[in-house]
């Protein structure tokens, strides 16, 4: 059986990754583990601190290693390769195949092949856009503000193009169109029911990577 570690940003990427992937790739021959990054308090770090738990995962036997994390939260300040040349990309998803590129070629030659790495676009909250009608299922008509989730959907064209402001972040517009929305509690039971093969047919970047692992 293969063997795949997912870095996880915090536990809301965490429970998804437990909850929806990994019976996934049970299914497929794979089994999966899904540790949060070190150093952290549920979120993303620099570049050379996350590298070096990645590095350290890739040392472990024939592991296949990747990460879950939000494009959002990444400041300039943490370094990632390629980042300055990659913000004057302006097709985002050419953006981000550039530093998917720019990771891979900064890990050590020996372990760089089994390294397969993925930001999502542009949080991980996006992805529970791709089939919003599942909220009415969750939630009374008196917490949820369904037309606030349908204007975040005519906003993009796919749910992982909406909009990455501090007003209009997926997360954002999930807390203000839902009362007493917790991502821990319900990111990944939202993303469960609305299932992994619905994701996938919206989500082309999301869809790129499980392909790739799944390879």
């Amino acid at each position: 059986m293969s063997r795949l570690i997912i870095v996880c940003e915090g536990e809301t990427e965490q429970e998804f990754c437990k909850d929806v992937l990994a019976p996934h790739f049970l299914s497929k021959g794979i089994y999966m583990e899904y540790p949060t990054i070190k150093h952290s308090n549920g979120g993303v770090v620099s570049w050379s601190i996350l590298k070096r738990q990645l590095i350290n995962h890739l040392h472990e036997a024939g592991a296949i290693v990747s990460m879950l994390i939000d494009y959002y939260r990444i400041k300039v300040s943490y370094s990632f390769p390629g980042w300055e040349e990659a913000v004057l990309i302006e097709n985002v998803y050419d953006r981000m195949n550039y530093l998917f590129l720019q990771m891979k070629n900064d890990m050590p030659e020996d372990v760089r092949e089994r390294f397969a790495p993925c930001i999502q676009l542009h949080e991980f909250e996006g992805l529970l856009f791709s089939e919003i009608s599942v909220f009415k299922n969750n939630f009374t008509p008196q917490e949820l503000q369904m037309h606030l989730l349908e204007e975040a959907v005519a906003s993009a064209t796919t749910p992982e193009e909406i909009n990455n402001g501090p007003s209009t972040a997926p997360s954002v517009r999930l807390m203000k169109a839902i009362a007493g929305y917790d991502k821990v509690v319900y990111g990944a039971c939202l993303a469960s029911e609305i299932g992994l093969p619905i994701i996938r047919s919206k989500c082309r970047l999301f869809n790129a990577w499980i392909q790739l692992l799944e390879a």
